[in-house]
């Protein structure tokens, strides 16, 4: 699917990075990425069926964040980005580093790009996004995020559950919701360690567990703080801060990232 045509491009560069450097050894580092690839489209189909102009650009709207009748933020909306593309170490502050064991190390530098399971139509998990927008839809019980890459999948956060004593390992976890004052916080538990944080392959095991903090700065900012904590792969927990946009006129489109899926495939074939 092509969304834009500096998508369409990033995509093209990104992969075409990952296809002349497919020897073992790890993926690219954050100062040899640039500005597309730290941006490019997850599996990155170019797919006739869904392929369009690209879309009006606006600026972010201002103005105060709009509440819902029970007084709490109203979260609700089409937004962009928000969360990690090419290196989580992108919503660390000034100074600070990941944490990593030498034995996650060991794993992150064994990893190749073609190996990346969103660039194999496989599920972000947490805190990744694809670059493609996302709706919050909010009910009392319930808070969903719907995205529209990488498979097309959602979350859902139990605004009046508890996690199970011993939940099934799955891509996006179990989750729960709860206020703190203006904030809404979402514990996540019971992952699988199958996704990479990041396309350089920051990895996790299944001891993960996220604590985001997410809070609607004004009509058109959404600040994500997110706590990663993973005995089995990091020294401590540490935190990361992410910024979502407001597009208050998009609509999220069907992008079925196996259909027509074809980047995947040339990395794979190149050894």
């Amino acid at each position: 699917m092509v969304r834009t045509l500096s998508a369409l491009l990033g995509t093209a560069s990104l992969f075409a990075s990952c296809a002349l450097a497919q020897a073992p050894g790890p993926p690219a580092k954050p100062s040899t990425l640039s500005a597309a690839e730290a941006t490019a489209p997850a599996g990155g189909s170019a797919n006739r069926d869904t392929a369009r102009a690209p879309r009006r650009r606006e600026d972010t709207p201002h103005g105060p964040a709009p509440r819902l009748a029970d007084g709490h933020p109203d979260l609700s909306g089409v937004w962009q980005g928000g969360g990690p593309v090419g290196d989580l170490a992108q919503g660390l502050a000034p100074g600070e580093t990941i944490p990593l064991l030498p034995s996650a190390k060991a794993i992150m530098e064994k990893r190749e790009s073609k190996d990346d399971p969103e660039a194999n139509c496989l599920p972000t998990g947490i805190p990744r996004i694809a670059p493609y927008p996302w709706r919050i839809v909010q009910t009392p019980t319930h808070v969903f995020f719907l995205f529209e890459g990488n498979i097309h999948s959602y979350r859902q956060i139990f605004m009046d559950g508890k996690h199970p004593a011993d939940p099934d390992p799955t891509w996006y976890g179990h989750s729960i919701g709860s206020w703190d004052g203006d904030t809404l916080v979402v514990d996540t538990i019971g992952f699988n360690d199958k996704f990479w944080f990041d396309f350089r392959g920051h990895p996790h095991t299944e001891q993960l567990h996220t604590v985001e903090r997410y809070t609607r700065k004004d009509m058109g900012t959404l600040e994500d703080k997110v706590t990663i904590i993973d005995p089995g792969a990091y020294s401590k927990p540490f935190t990361l801060t992410f910024t979502a946009r407001l597009r208050p006129h998009e609509e999220l489109m069907e992008y079925i990232c196996q259909e027509n899926q074809q980047d995947a495939q040339v990395v794979i074939s190149v050894r």
